[in-house]
């Protein structure tokens, strides 16, 4: 396995930057947040979760961005180069294993959620939408999701786009389509919430998202905070380590992971800033659950002015956020196998994009084909493969890789190797990442790990 220098470097800080951030900014920004935010009662909840963020999630990017650099390789090379320098346990290698593992299993039902965007960018550009009500939002959405050979093919889709970037390298591809997206998905978020300003319930959205109600907050709500916020960071899915390693030292990581921090979260509550204003001006449950997004806001866009504009407007931002998420899951995978296999990076990628196409039809077909097969039903687990991958992954692979990245960059890196990686942070800043990593993440990620298990 090759331990040497990285295959390529980022051309810019800039280019690094939108890059990570568009990989950070995803479903998890545009689909998961506003619905969470929702069901956990709005201002106090979005309170907790940007203090998660800035106290935990940076020095969590901070610790798995220095690693990546360190090592200079894939997720697994970085990994082992660590270990042999540290002479550590050879246990800590199933970070890079996990961080190749995680992203590519994710992506095959992520791109599933991403088909949807696309179909409904359809739908919302021939106005299908046009006088929605509750039921026919639901039916619709059973009908597209459960059209096994169309989602099949717009999922196909997906992966086929996302491998014809990724195939082209880092500095030809994924910089170069990062350069144009992440400006395009600003303009678009902003162009919504122009909209909700004018045309929506902007004042209400802004006391439901900023006004703390703290008589809502719960055990269970602060702990979902924080699971959000190092899920909306993507955190332990092994971009950010595999980002790193094209990363040069001049590049500073304290100030990186912080611009990375503030650009994901800006996304998330723009997010809320587009959605739920027009969510409140129609009438319509700012606690919609899941279904948010394909069942709630079509409502709205088929019975508010300018509908047949802003849906189409919004389903491209929605596939903008998927698209370089996606880029960002395949890349570590594709860095892992072209260490291994010495080149050929465009016919690995399209191998692995198609077999990641594969793996996922069994997530297309939860809600066509397999929508009543459970595969763990003899358990008692009434879930479908598209639940199980979804849990498998969110509840589990990822805390678990997310803490042992915590336990590794606190107790088992040595000190000399993070501050020569750190240092030009300033010793303040040194001493508190340090204390967050080795003390206060590993205890609140395994407090998330525990709560999101007995979920």
């Amino acid at each position: 396995m090759a331990h040497g220098s990285a295959p390529a470097t980022w051309s810019s800080r800039s280019t690094f930057l939108m890059a990570t951030i568009g990989a950070a900014v995803g479903l998890g920004n545009l689909w998961r947040f506003p619905y969470i935010a929702g069901e956990n009662g709005g201002g106090g909840f979005v309170l907790m979760y940007l203090g998660f963020v800035f106290l935990l999630g940076l020095p969590i990017v901070t610790a798995e961005m220095l690693m990546g650099r360190r090592g200079r390789g894939s997720a697994i090379a970085t990994m082992a180069r660590l270990v042999r320098d540290e002479k550590a346990s050879r246990f800590w290698k199933s970070i890079g294993w996990l961080s190749v593992l995680v992203p590519v299993v994710g992506l095959s039902y992520y791109a599933v959620v991403a088909a949807w965007a696309l179909d409904y960018f359809a739908l919302a550009t021939v106005d299908a939408f046009d006088g929605f009500d509750a039921a026919s939002a639901e039916a619709a959405f059973a009908a597209q999701s459960g059209a096994p050979l169309r989602q099949a093919l717009l999922h196909g889709l997906f992966m086929a786009m996302t491998v014809a970037v990724v195939a082209r390298g880092v500095n030809s591809g994924i910089e170069r389509v990062s350069r144009f997206l992440m400006p395009a998905l600003f303009f678009v978020i902003v162009l919504l919430v122009i909209y909700g300003f004018f045309r929506g319930d902007f004042q209400g959205a802004l006391e439901f998202l900023f006004r703390p109600d703290f008589s809502s907050i719960t055990g269970r709500s602060v702990l979902i905070a924080l699971g959000q916020a190092l899920f909306s960071l993507a955190i332990g899915v092994g971009v950010m380590i595999t980002y790193a390693a094209y990363m040069p030292p001049r590049f500073s990581l304290h100030r990186s992971a912080l611009t990375i921090c503030f650009g994901d979260t800006l996304v998330a509550l723009l997010a809320g800033l587009a959605i739920f204003p027009i969510v409140f001006a129609s009438g319509l449950d700012p606690a919609g659950g899941p279904g948010l997004i394909f069942i709630t806001l079509p409502i709205a866009f088929g019975n508010m002015p300018l509908g047949g504009i802003i849906g189409p407007l919004f389903f491209t931002l929605l596939i903008f956020a998927a698209y370089t998420t996606a880029l960002g899951m395949l890349e570590p995978v594709i860095a892992w196998l072209s260490e291994r296999a010495g080149g050929g990076r465009a016919r690995l990628t399209v191998v692995t994009g198609s077999l990641t196409w594969v793996l996922g039809l069994v997530s297309v077909f939860s809600f066509s084909l397999l929508a009543g097969f459970h595969p763990l039903g003899l358990f008692g687990i009434e879930k479908t493969f598209f639940d199980l991958l979804d849990f498998g992954i969110a509840n589990f692979l990822l805390p678990l890789n997310a803490l042992l990245i915590t336990l590794f960059a606190g107790w088992v890196l040595s000190r000399s190797v993070a501050y020569e990686e750190l240092g030009e942070s300033g010793q303040l800043w040194f001493r508190y990442w340090r204390f967050a990593v080795r003390y206060v993440a590993p205890v609140a990620i395994a407090l998330v790990f525990f709560d999101l298990l007995s979920g």
